[in-house]
């Protein structure tokens, strides 16, 4: 199931290209979004066969109609992994010559949820003078509080995967501030759930800057695995139901600037689109 948030923040399922309103069936507070996105989560598996039901009977409008919002808006943290593929590993010691360790060594780094914005929204740079670059990611919700999860039981515990773009700056400072300004972590554009997706460790995707494609990979190339790294993440601390975590991009990052156009597809969850400027 494609879960959406839309329209000042009203649930909705989306199916082939329209959007269907769930505000009428679910709980649903729009003020705290966030907080109707973990009840839903936690009673999903009863809630499920009211929704396709209702479905039927609920309003609908065109894809294009709707303005798509950020489908996790406020977790209480995005955890995200470093150097997760090896020839972004190359590709940074080439470039930057600062990439001596990969995800094995370096573990994890947290973004500012504040950086998160929805499809369709601006990606402001705050300088003109230092290179800024996309990062293409595949990206996922915990759907309930785990702590100390071997990756072989990590899929009980991941509600739904989504597109995420892990916008950078390039410098000395550590990867928080780097990658923490506001509108640094556009997401969407919508949650599919697991049950959809199905094999996370399997989608190809890809990242367009205008016209050119600048990023084709396969999350099959990950060193950490979703499931790997749910275990290593959840080893340091308790994940909250809503929290995000972020897998990596791999080789072909590049820098953006104002005016440009990204894009962003994984195979099963969808596409979406950001603007760029100068802040």
């Amino acid at each position: 199931m494609k879960i959406a948030m839309f329209n000042h923040f009203l649930p909705g399922v989306v199916e082939g290209n329209r959007m269907y309103d769930l505000s009428s069936v679910i709980s649903w507070d729009q003020t705290n979004p966030q907080a109707s996105l973990i009840r839903l989560m936690e009673r999903f598996e009863d809630l499920k066969p009211q929704i396709e039901d209702a479905l039927s009977q609920v309003p609908s409008y065109a894809l294009e109609d709707v303005r798509l919002q950020p489908p996790v808006p406020q977790p209480t943290k995005i955890v995200a992994a470093p150097v997760n593929y090896y020839l972004h590993q190359d590709e940074m010691n080439e470039q930057f010559s600062n990439a001596e360790y990969t995800i094995e060594k370096l573990g994890f780094f947290l973004k500012a949820p504040s950086s998160i914005v929805g499809p369709g929204d601006t990606v402001k740079l705050p300088f003109r003078e230092r290179r800024t670059d996309h990062e293409a990611e595949l990206a996922f919700v915990v759907g309930k509080k785990a702590k100390d999860v071997p990756a072989s039981e990590a899929h009980r515990y991941i509600f739904g995967y989504f597109a995420l773009m892990d916008i950078t700056v390039r410098g000395k400072e550590d990867r928080p501030w780097r990658k923490s300004f506001d509108t640094f972590t556009p997401i969407g554009p919508w949650i599919v759930t697991a049950d959809e997706v199905n094999n996370p460790n399997e989608l190809g995707f890809q990242l367009w800057v205008n016209q050119d494609v600048r990023q084709s990979a396969n999350t099959k190339d990950l060193i950490y695995d979703c499931y790997k790294f749910f275990e290593v993440a959840s080893a340091a601390m308790t994940l909250e139901p809503g929290d995000i975590l972020t897998t990596g991009t791999p080789e072909g990052v590049g820098p953006i600037e104002g005016g440009d156009t990204i894009r962003i597809q994984i195979d099963r969850i969808g596409e979406f689109s950001v603007s760029v400027e100068y802040k």
